[in-house]
This record gives structure tokens, sequence and C-alpha cells, in this order.
């Protein structure tokens, strides 16, 4: 009888071990650090005084934000061309400690001013510093996009976190660099806005705000852009892909005034297997258009080969996938200029934190405008389960 028992526990087993074995083989062809976001909610913006002095400068055109968890603060890089202080990003300390942002949530702890090589500052015009991202080594990755009508490269540069003082320099390809001839290159204040690093800072990604002159149009009314976004390997510190983003085309509402600009000004990496959140946002003459997407690489075409997408016929080229997350414009808030994004601390209630920040451009007008949100964040298996249990809670 206990020979009997033994053959029929044995299948037993057989069958509760082949679902494991399934669902492990499956979950091996992710990392468990790939994400999807599944929802995203706003709990609160914060303003700083406008016009504030901190540290002898004015507090300003930031447009890109970072955040260091070991210390949990943040840094968050100004776009002033030396016209009010010299090349600097500012360390701030937000407190969402309630789960929520308040107004006054926003503190100033101290400001880094940029040196060159020579452990100089940048002269005036030298630069326009708008990404900034934080390595595992203490360092800082700024971009620049440079001035396309007097010919001033677009560059990204490391800086050491403590000094400010340029470190590394990484190599532009060609034709992202401005020529006499207007024929190739980026566009004046149109070129790298964002700069993001992989959680396990091997790649650092760069996106160009709207079209290189050789790509296509600029964004117009009605029209979007065909971006590019450049992937470097952080182990050599050189360009190794490339990929196509295409903006989405915004239509102006009651636009008096004529003015029109949108693009893609931030991106921000999820994970290590090529998944972002993006920015994109346009100034429609009444207001700002500001939307978050969730982009993936996956399958998309590695374009670096590719000098103009308009000497070939780059329709049967594959883009980048998006997904729409959040219309901010549908939130019960006055958007101002959002340009940098960065993820934050887990919260009290153990979901993500997102921050966004916008480049008041020293516009009195204008404000320095920070908004919280927290992202339910899933990894494949998870995601796995809920499809093949339907009733799965975790």
């Amino acid at each position: 009888m206990q020979i009997f028992k033994k053959i029929f526990v044995f299948p037993q087993i057989i069958y509760l071990l082949i679902p494991i074995i399934i669902i492990s083989l499956v979950f091996t062809n992710f990392s468990s650090n790939s994400v999807e976001i599944s929802s995203i909610d706003f709990i609160g913006e914060a303003t700083l005084q406008k016009g504030l002095i901190f540290k002898e400068t004015e507090v300003g055109g930031l447009s890109g934000i970072t955040y260091n968890a070991k210390n949990n603060l943040y840094y968050a890089i100004s776009d002033d061309r030396g016209q009010k202080a010299a090349a600097r990003f500012y360390t701030l300390k937000i407190d969402l400690s309630k789960g929520l942002l308040e107004k006054d949530g926003i503190i100033p702890v101290s400001v880094t001013t940029l040196l060159n090589e020579n452990s100089q500052t940048f002269r005036p015009g030298e630069t326009d510093t708008e990404g900034i991202a934080l390595t595992n080594k203490a360092t800082v990755f700024v971009s620049s996009e440079g001035d396309a009508a007097k010919l001033i490269n677009p560059f990204i540069k490391e800086f050491s976190l403590s000094s400010g003082r340029e470190i590394a320099t990484l190599s532009i390809p060609n034709k992202f660099l401005p020529d006499k001839s207007n024929q190739k290159g980026i566009r004046n204040n149109l070129a790298f806005e964002s700069l993001a690093i992989t959680p396990d800072n091997k790649h650092l990604f760069t996106a160009t705000e709207n079209a290189l002159i050789q790509d296509g149009v600029a964004a117009k009314p009605n029209i979007g852009s065909s971006c590019r976004i450049l992937q470097y390997n952080l182990l050599n510190k050189q360009p190794e892909k490339e990929f196509l983003y295409q903006t989405e085309s915004v239509t102006p509402f009651l636009n008096l005034i004529g003015k029109f600009a949108s693009g893609l000004p931030d991106l921000l990496a999820l994970d290590n297997q090529g998944h972002f959140l993006s920015l994109e946002r346009s100034f429609t003459g009444l207001g700002f258009a500001i939307s978050l997407f969730q982009v993936s690489l996956e399958k998309a075409d590695d374009i670096h080969n590719i000098d103009s997408l308009l000497a070939i016929d780059f329709k049967n080229i594959k883009p980048v996938k998006k997904k729409l997350l959040l219309d901010l414009r549908k939130l019960d808030v006055l958007l101002d200029n959002i340009e940098g994004l960065t993820l934050g601390p887990k919260l009290p209630n153990g979901q993500q934190l997102l921050i966004l920040i916008s480049d008041n451009n020293f516009n009195s007008l204008q404000r320095t405008q920070i908004l919280a949100f927290q992202l339910k964040v899933e990894n494949p298996l998870i995601r796995l389960l809920r499809r093949v249990l339907p009733n799965f809670k975790l």
C-alpha cells in the first residue's frame, strides 16, 4: 500500500513544480528591476519666492533636477547663461514626510558653481546648462544646449558634486554639432535639455528637444518633431546608439500672441532595460501643455549610423514606443514651464515619489513651480501573476 502512495505522490509533486518552473523561466526573461507604471496621482505643489536671492545668486531657470538618496537631497541645474551669476546648480530639500507636498516644502540648502577643467568659471554665454543627472561616484553629469547661432557646441560634462570642478567631457557625434552652413546639427535652444542615467550607472541618455536640422522640421502647431535619443556607455564614456523619438502634435488654444514652442525637455530612466519617463512641454499661447509618457526602447531601431533622416525614407524606422500616462492640463493646477523630473524616495505609503520642476526664465510673470506625484510601480513577476490570477493581490 505504501508503494502505491509513493507512486501517486510523485506525479503530484511534478504538477506542483511545473507551474513554478514555468513562472521562473518567464521571470528570468525579465530583470527584477524592470518596472512599469500602473498609476500616477498628484500629491501637491510648492513654489519658490519670486526673485529669491540665495548665497548672492538669484534662484531661477531651474531646468533639470536629480535626487541623491544617500542624503535625501535634490540638485537642480540653472540654465542661467552667466547673466545673473556663473553656471551653477542648487541643492534643495523637499519635504514630503506627510505624504504630500505643501506650499512651503522646498528649502534651498546650498549653491555649487560649475568650474571648467582649469578651475575657472564658465564665461557668460558659453553655457546653457539644462540637464543634470547624479552618478554613484559623487559626481553629476550636466548637459548644455550650446548656442547654434554662435556656433557654440552643446556639451555633456561630468563635475565633482562637492567642488563643482569639471572631471570629464563626453564626445558629441558630429551630426549634432552646428556648422556655418546651417544645414546640419542642433537648432538653437532645442538641443540637449534632457539627461538620465540608468540605475546600474552603466548608461547615460540625452535627447534633442526637437529634430536636428537634417532630420526634419521643428515642432509647429499641430505638427510634432523627430527627436533623437542619444545613448552613452559610461564604462568607456562613448556614444553607442541613437533612437527616434516623435513628439506629439499640439493644437494651440486662443494663441493671440502667435508664439508657440513644443518639445522634449527631459527623460528619466526607470530601469536598466530601456524604460523611461518622458516629459513633453508646449507653450500654446494660453498657458502650458505638459504630458508624461512611459517610453520603451524595446524593438526601436538604432539610427546612430544615419546622419540625416531626410536623406532616407525613414517611414520604415521604428521609433521608441510611447504610452501617455498623464496630461497635466487635467489637474486643477495652473501650470508653469515644467522642464525637469526625477524620482525621489518611497513615500510613507510605500509608493514611489516623482518630482517635476519648472524653469521660470527669470521672468517676473512666471514661477519656480515644483509638483509632486506618487507612482504605483509593478515589476514583471507581479504583472504576470495578475494576468494568470486575476484576483491576485499583494
